[in-house]
């Protein structure tokens, strides 16, 4: 029964991108929406969602400390690798 579930979101989370894309697709040529607020709202509450599952999870706060230094690794190689290709896509613009 997990292997549906797991399918299932999977599926929600295709068509939901596909569905995005094509009202982008579609909506293209007309005004132009300015999103950043929006986008940034949600990216605000999708990290707070993360932030509350972690503090109310004991057994991942257990583990915290042995997995904390490659999660902060792996948090600035993330960010640097955003920044470096953002900042070429810009400039190649």
């Amino acid at each position: 029964m997990q292997g549906y579930s797991v399918m299932l979101n999977l599926v929600v989370l295709a068509v939901s991108l596909i569905t995005g894309i094509l009202l982008g697709y579609f909506v293209r040529e007309k005004k132009r929406f300015n999103l950043n607020r929006i986008i940034f709202g949600f990216i605000l509450a999708l990290i707070f969602s993360l932030g509350f599952s972690i503090g109310s999870n004991n057994e991942l706060l257990g583990l915290l400390p042995r997995v904390g230094l490659n999660a902060v690794i792996i948090l600035l190689l993330s960010v640097f690798f955003s920044v470096v290709f953002v900042w070429a896509a810009v400039k190649a613009d």
